[in-house]
């Protein structure tokens, strides 16, 4: 600023001037904190408050001063799920069609967020907000997350303020790759001595959080806890994997029952929902020999600790803004990015990184090691029938444009946040994770910038009114489905076959909750109506062409930046 740009006076002593002070941006009055925990691959049946076994009071406690949601839907994957949730926008728009992992040379699959699609966090700072972010970030391409960047991508050029975190898909939670703010570094311990990543990333969101109430206790903020778990691997405290480890042995046919009658007691799901047939190729339990069934048993265990260890450290968080007295002026979301994974294939995976190098795990192999998963030699996975059940009652999993792909938890509470009229605190609303973003800009009082696609439900906060949004697309790897009115159709792509081929199906989801009663035969003009929707939707959205590659484009990906190494 030069001397004539100066609004006050300079004169030739302080006495013959006129000082001038810039205006501080000062956020709505009452603004509150907005606290967002959003777990990796974890599906709709496993928080105890949506019927599950696992154990997780915390994210319970939340539920009970606040609501619950059984209509919310995301992407089916991990980058794609971050972008809509950062951005208010679908995530084909923001140039996130698949993973950051690669860049697909479209407008819709650049793997990294488009600069002109502000996040939360960027949204919030002209207001006076100051921005945290903790955990897995993923929306950044893996060829620029290097100690040299660049780090426009990166949480601070994005508009956070601080980042303690990692920058891929995934990482060991006893030896992971971490970076703070734009650099990376060495975590202060390991398995031996007694280091878990969930633990470290709590510990760093208490010290911002008491780092910010300490320099500006007057200015709101905004937190991402973004942990790791449940995505592979699946590392948790062994005692909680010996404590699920008796109480999964019942195997995931009889889970799924108990989990759909938990369900219909608690209001998530209509009385007299039933459960679909298995999904495609999971055997019943009780065709799997006996230590077939112990090593899927010790699979699914330690997937149950890792999210119990999880809402243990989670519950420290909360107990840490109840103590300073910030919890009730804090809105706060527990979510979930995705269904629960098929990654772990028919049988699991004690070593799931084994295929990328060529080393092939038979099951006489994983069974020989079963007394190593969930520890520090490991990278366990678990197999598609607890993949089933954890989704229960939905159809396949996260990838797919299902139930089971797209429908996930969603606990909100804060100020305002309540269901005096439903003493339950369920809504079934449908919703979308790039509905997240405006919803919580209303309840601070601002409102979304152009651009945003996603619809505000915060007007369902204090009254169960009608569903604000009237229609919602989807697409991975081919996968494609449409949301419209309380009308669902969804085709599942066999990759590797014509897009043509697929079979578009129907579902009245306002009647149907888990897609059992397929109603394309008898409703072909309701099926032409959407699927005829569902382009009109993909070509605004930038959701064009299809791919249903995985494998080549990240090939494609590595050679085109690191030449063929062949």
């Amino acid at each position: 600023m030069t001397n004539r740009e100066f609004p006050g006076t300079i004169g030739k002593t302080i006495g013959e001037s006129e000082p001038h002070w810039p205006s501080t941006t000062q956020p709505p009055t009452g603004a509150p904190n907005v606290l967002i925990i959003m777990l990796d691959d974890v599906g709709f049946a496993d928080f105890g408050c949506y019927g599950s076994e696992i154990d997780t009071p915390n994210i319970d406690r939340l539920a009970q001063r606040g609501l619950r949601y059984t209509g919310f839907h995301t992407t089916a994957m991990c980058s794609t799920t971050r972008a809509a949730l950062h951005t208010g926008r679908n995530h084909h728009s923001v140039g996130m069609g698949c993973l950051s992992n690669f860049d697909s040379g479209y407008p819709g699959y650049r793997g990294k967020i488009d600069p002109d699609a502000p996040t939360l966090a960027e949204m919030l700072k002209p207001h006076g907000y100051r921005s945290y972010y903790l955990g897995k970030w993923h929306v950044t391409p893996l060829t620029q997350t290097g100690p040299t960047g660049p780090f426009d991508g990166w949480p601070l050029g994005r508009g956070f303020d601080r980042f303690y975190g990692f920058l891929d898909a995934e990482t060991d939670q006893y030896s992971p790759e971490m970076v703070r703010d734009n650099s990376h570094v060495a975590v202060a311990g390991n398995y031996e001595t007694g280091y878990h990543v969930t633990e470290d990333l709590a510990d760093n969101a208490i010290e911002m959080l008491a780092g910010h109430t300490a320099g500006v206790p007057d200015a709101p903020w905004m937190l991402m806890l973004m942990p790791g778990a449940c995505h592979a691997p699946h590392q948790a405290p062994q005692h909680l994997i010996d404590k699920y480890d008796e109480i999964f042995a019942k195997g995931w046919d009889q889970t799924r029952l108990d989990r759909l009658q938990r369900q219909i007691e608690l209001g998530i799901v209509p009385g007299g929902t039933e459960l679909p047939d298995r999904n495609f190729m999971v055997q019943p339990w009780d065709d799997h020999p006996i230590e077939e069934r112990r090593l899927f048993t010790r699979l699914a265990a330690a997937y149950a600790a890792m999210l119990e260890h999880a809402d243990e450290h989670f519950g420290r968080v909360l107990d840490f803004l109840e103590a300073s007295g910030q919890l009730d002026n804090t809105v706060v979301m527990a979510l979930s990015d995705n269904g629960a994974s098929q990654e772990g294939g028919p049988q699991g995976f004690v070593n799931a990184m084994g295929p990328y190098n060529m080393v092939k795990e038979t099951i006489e192999d994983k069974i020989a090691r079963i007394d190593d998963i969930g520890g520090p030699d490991t990278h366990s996975n678990f197999p598609w029938g607890w993949a089933m059940a954890s989704n229960s009652p939905l159809k396949r999993y996260k990838q797919n444009t299902h139930g089971g792909g797209v429908r996930d938890p969603l606990v909100i509470a804060g100020p305002g946040i309540s269901s005096p009229d439903q003493p339950d605190g369920l809504r079934h609303n449908f919703c979308h994770v790039s509905d997240l973003a405006p919803t919580v800009l209303e309840a601070i009082g601002l409102p979304a910038p152009a651009g945003t696609e996603g619809v505000s439900f915060a007007a369902t906060f204090p009254a169960d009114v009608a569903t604000p949004k009237s229609g919602q697309h989807f697409e991975m790897f081919g996968h494609r489905g449409i949301w419209l009115d309380g009308w669902k159709a969804v085709a599942f792509h066999q990759a590797g076959t014509a897009f043509d081929d697929d079979q578009w199906e129907l579902y009245h989801l306002d009647e149907d909750f888990n897609e059992r009663h397929d109603l394309a035969a008898t409703q072909p003009e309701k099926l032409a109506e959407l699927v005829n929707r569902w382009w009109v939707e993909a070509e605004k959205h930038q959701v064009l062409p299809l791919d249903d590659r995985f494998a080549e484009r990240f090939a494609e990906n590595a050679e085109r930046h690191r030449g063929d190494r062949t």
